[in-house]
């Protein structure tokens, strides 16, 4: 019986090292707190396929500089790796929409997370779509600060040319518009993403030129932390009121202290987790999800809610 047992294991051991996942993720730069969170929860479905032999391997670009360009680099490089199955953004499809047809047409299995949504997975022949729906991430916090009555507003896009990105600012002035208010965008260079310092001095020149503004929303967590600082530096506090993509925990003190207004949740995290346990399952199992689409935000966070998702932040999943 034991001898049946030990047969049976090692055939089951060996038909998982026969289709061990060799997954390949592009994501966001390594110091970007937003995307070391996605970096985690792949990491963490990493572990599966690790377990069964096969490896997750993490690309991201340096900078933001020439994302698209970047980006696309990265993905031939994982086709050249061999990559059994591919997870990456549709940031800017122009220039990364024929590295991705590169992927299918190599019969490689693909999802699309992050950016880009149902529309990209459906153009280039992805299995899934995993992230949040970014112009409704964007008419979210239009239509909350417009409701509280801030209703003369500008979007802070420091990655002018992302898809993403300027998704996220239409959906800001539309949801503004919704309630009967307007939004204009402000685009800065993309090395200035991430920068406290010029993102900053835009914030509080912008404010100065235009006094009727009383509502600033940011693409990202850290350039939220700096519109803040331009607010201040302005003298606008209490006057302009803030909302952004994404949270750290700076951000959420800033909501629980009633500095920011609101932030939206796109769970990072579960799309890097989701993302690479579709593609594993899928290379081990013959899986599939039906639901094309699998959103993971937007949310609102605002002091309603606001402990709760700390208490994921100091858990490294938030």
């Amino acid at each position: 019986m034991r001898k049946i047992l030990a047969t049976a294991a090692a055939l089951a051991f060996t038909s998982q090292a026969a289709f061990a996942a060799n997954i390949f993720v592009i994501g966001g730069k390594p110091d970007d707190p937003f995307w070391s969170i996605v970096k985690r929860g792949a990491e963490d479905a990493g572990k599966v396929v690790e377990a069964q032999g096969g490896k997750v391997t993490w690309l991201g670009p340096q900078n933001y500089d020439n994302l698209g360009v970047d980006a696309a680099e990265l993905i031939r490089q994982a086709i050249d790796q061999h990559a059994d199955a591919i997870v990456g953004p549709d940031w800017v499809p122009e220039a990364m929409d024929p590295a991705f047809k590169a992927v299918v047409a190599a019969n490689i299995p693909l999802v699309v997370y992050n950016a880009g949504g149902l529309g990209a997975a459906d153009r280039l022949g992805a299995m899934n779509y995993v992230g949040s729906d970014d112009y409704k991430g964007g008419v979210a916090a239009g239509e909350y600060l417009a409701k509280a009555g801030y209703k003369n507003g500008v979007c802070i896009n420091t990655l002018p040319g992302a898809a993403n990105i300027e998704a996220f600012c239409k959906g800001f002035a539309d949801g503004e518009s919704k309630g009967g208010g307007k939004s204009d965008a402000l685009p800065l260079p993309a090395t200035s993403f991430g920068s406290a310092t010029a993102v900053a001095q835009a914030v509080k020149a912008y404010l100065l030129q235009h006094p009727d503004i009383d509502a600033v929303f940011t693409i990202g967590n850290v350039d939220a932390n700096s519109a803040m600082n331009g607010i201040t530096q302005a003298g606008k506090v209490g006057k302009v009121h803030l909302c952004g993509m994404n949270f750290d925990q700076t951000v959420l003190n800033n909501i629980k202290n009633g500095q920011q207004d609101c932030a939206i949740d796109q769970q990072g995290y579960l799309q890097g987790y989701l993302a690479v346990s579709i593609l594993n399952s899928h290379a081990n199992y013959g899986m599939s999800v039906p639901t094309r689409e699998i959103l993971t935000g937007p949310g609102i966070v605002d002091k309603s809610n606001v402990d709760a998702t700390l208490a994921g932040v100091q858990a490294g999943t938030r």
